[in-house]
């Protein structure tokens, strides 16, 4: 299985980031979410970031939420998102995040979650509602399992939790370059420089920056700045959204304008 140290230390060498789009597993339905998730990993996806559908998902916004609705109501769950997995990974090689909530995690075994997991494909979790003091709660089970570990840092995280979030996470650093849910936005925080300096400075473990990224203008913005990936998710998922009817469409969507995005990364 291909590990993040391996992508990244090749990104490295080319000079660029990592593109990394994030969709939610099983949105609309199975078969249309497997065909873009495909897709994108054609179009250029060096990594990619996966959500299982979740009621409360209270660190989105009102696209991923919505998605996240159409994926349960097609009857996705967790141990359908583990084959899932399965079959993605048959696809290509190719490391995979996953991005979650914490019930989704007890309610299956925390255990029996990670090994599953690992064992399906999975390089690392992310849970969004648990904190870094809770740390432990996921990290023993799932570094037991082989995965690496992934935890976020917002605008507003002290220096000293940054610290400590960057010497506990051996995957990357997602960095949320706004205050506020997921979301496109029309211009990037100004914030984003900024908090990429100061993690460079804490740690040689890749930095990764989402929330509100929507044009290759912010793709080529966060990684003049320096971060080792950039994450897209809302923008993705809501051509899926524009195009419920004709899933074809959304697809040839998506793939021009990853296909965009890695042209703007690989411009040096």
């Amino acid at each position: 299985m291909k590990s993040y140290k391996e992508v990244f230390a090749d990104l490295r060498h080319e000079g660029r980031a990592a593109l990394i789009p994030f969709f939610v597993i099983g949105d609309p339905d199975y078969d249309t979410s497997l065909a873009v998730v495909k897709a994108a990993i054609d179009a250029g996806a060096d990594v990619l970031e996966l959500g299982i559908p979740f009621s409360d998902p209270i660190a989105d916004g009102p696209t991923i939420q919505k998605a996240d609705v159409r994926a349960m109501r097609s009857g996705m769950n967790t141990h359908k998102a583990c084959e899932f997995i399965r079959q993605v990974k048959r696809h290509k090689d190719i490391p995979i995040g996953l991005l979650l909530y914490y019930n989704l995690i007890q309610q299956y075994g925390a255990e029996r979650f990670f090994k599953d997991f690992h064992k399906a494909g999975v390089n690392s979790v992310l849970v969004a509602d648990l904190s870094i003091d809770d740390a432990d709660e996921v990290l023993v089970p799932a570094q037991a399992a082989g995965l690496d570990s992934v935890f976020m840092v917002t605008p507003n995280t002290a220096p000293d939790r940054m610290k400590k979030i960057a010497s506990r996470t051996t995957g990357f650093v997602y960095t949320v370059s706004l205050l506020g849910v997921t979301g496109s936005r029309e211009a990037l925080s100004n914030s984003v420089d900024g908090l990429v300096r100061q993690l460079k400075d804490l740690t040689d473990v890749p930095i990764c920056v989402g929330f509100g990224v929507s044009k290759p203008e912010h793709a080529r913005t966060i990684a003049d700045a320096g971060a080792d990936g950039v994450i897209i998710g809302s923008r993705l998922v809501a051509m899926i959204e524009n195009h419920l009817e004709q899933p074809r469409q959304a697809i040839e969507e998506i793939t021009h304008f990853l296909g965009e995005i890695r042209k703007t990364l690989a411009a040096n």
